[in-house]
């Protein structure tokens, strides 16, 4: 390799002519350890040498990409880190090799479908979790900040990425399976579920090594909106109890699930997902293994009891096994479908489960009461830990909250009791 000694103007290194075989290097005289290196083909770039014995070669630009001053600018700075110990080679293979937030994301969503990532509850987040959560990372996080690495992700972008969620900037139609879709639209609650989720996985990696500092996701602004309380009237219950009969031909699995619903207001996975070993007929309750908050006992009324003896019982472990025997089955566009037709395009299911406790509610039950019969996460050892029977009284509640909404399903009017004042007094349960 040859080599010149020489100050690197620009008029200098504009005159300067490719070397006929090999490489040219050119060591500025100003600046110490600093230099051009020519290759025959005429390429040339900036490099600094640094280490304890000056013999490390650091490339950091390409001539003609940068001003000859800009790079004598920029190798003053590199020198000048590297005499207090940075090590700019080192450095670079770092950024070049490090985790992008893609790549994190990925490795949280490989631990969750292992069972090692847990919810609140300290329990492995459930399948179906899990696929929200892809579809929130692959949807939203990875097209606004994937590329972006760990190190360098800060709050501000943060911000911009649920800002842009919330005026519709990832909404779109996705293919799913091999006949489904998904439509997107944004909007803040999205937005705001979005930055939930980065915030857990930030929290993730950091007890794992992957991530350092403070979580960007933390003290994000977010539109919060107003909690729902969206529940049925009288007459709203009569026009779907009568599509649930003109239509349990058509759909006796999805008819069967939403009339469960509406008895118990159990949330729609609780149901769809209800096992025959979790009937307890001798104390009049569920024993559910496995829901939003763990294990639950729900004390359920006749009504209920009646419509789960009339079910056949099948070879599945499921009262709603999907078409293999092999799950549940899920039923969401069928249920959606069955409130479609009754006119109510602006419920689903968990306005059912809300309809259940705001009768609850209009019944005079207090919290309490309504907490145990929705289900809601218990807070003392004994509740959590012990198997129990269901209390007297939580029957007798569950049983005249359910007699009412069947009733109302059935359109015995003579029996409806007007539901508009516990609509007025509901709780956005």
């Amino acid at each position: 390799m040859a080599t010149l000694h020489a100050k690197l103007t620009k008029r200098f290194i504009d005159g300067l002519k490719p070397p006929e075989s090999g490489d040219l290097s050119v060591f500025d005289t100003e600046l110490g350890y600093y230099g051009l290196r020519m290759q025959s083909s005429g390429k040339a770039s900036y490099f600094i040498l640094h280490g304890p014995r000056k013999d490390r070669r650091h490339t950091f630009a390409k001539m003609g990409v940068v001003t000859p001053d800009e790079a004598r600018e920029k190798a003053r700075k590199l020198l000048a880190q590297a005499a207090e110990g940075a090590d700019p080679a080192a450095e670079r293979v770092a950024a070049r090799t490090a985790l992008t937030i893609s790549q994190l994301c990925d490795r949280y969503l490989e631990a969750a479908r292992e069972g090692l990532v847990t919810t609140r509850f300290n329990k492995p987040k459930k399948a179906s979790t899990v696929a929200i959560d892809e579809g929130r990372i692959s949807r939203h996080i990875k097209p606004l900040i994937g590329s972006t690495v760990i190190d360098k992700l800060n709050r501000a972008a943060v911000q911009r990425m649920v800002d842009d969620i919330s005026v519709g900037k990832t909404a779109g139609t996705f293919k799913t399976k091999a006949r489904g879709k998904a439509v997107i639209t944004g909007g803040t609650g999205t937005a705001a579920r979005v930055v939930e989720l980065l915030g857990g996985i930030w929290t993730w990696a950091e007890r794992r090594g992957l991530a350092t500092g403070i979580n960007p996701a933390h003290g994000v602004q977010k539109i919060k909106g107003d909690a729902k309380d969206r529940v049925l009237s009288a007459d709203e219950l009569a026009k779907l109890g009568q599509v649930l009969r003109e239509r349990e031909a058509q759909y006796p699995a999805a008819v069967a699930a939403l009339r469960l619903i509406a008895l118990t207001g159990m949330r729609r996975e609780e149901a769809c997902g209800l096992k025959w070993c979790e009937i307890d007929r001798a104390s009049f309750c569920l024993r559910l293994e496995q829901t939003k908050t763990g294990r639950s006992m729900r004390p359920i009324g006749k009504s209920a009891f009646d419509l789960l003896a009339g079910l056949s019982k099948n070879d599945s472990a499921w009262l709603f096994p999907n078409q293999r025997g092999d799950n549940s089955a899920d039923m969401k566009k069928a249920i959606a479908a069955l409130f479609n037709a009754a006119g109510l395009s602006d419920a689903r299911a968990h306005d059912l489960r809300r309809t259940f406790g705001s009768v609850a509610a209009d019944e005079g039950y207090g919290d309490a009461t309504i907490g145990e019969l929705l289900g809601h996460a218990k807070r003392g050892v004994t509740e959590r830990h012990y198997v129990r029977r269901a209390d007297e009284a939580l029957i007798a509640a569950a049983d005249r909250v359910s007699k009412r909404i069947a009733h109302a399903l059935d359109e015995r009017r003579a029996d409806i009791v007007d539901f508009h004042a516990a609509q007025s007094r509901g709780r956005g349960l």
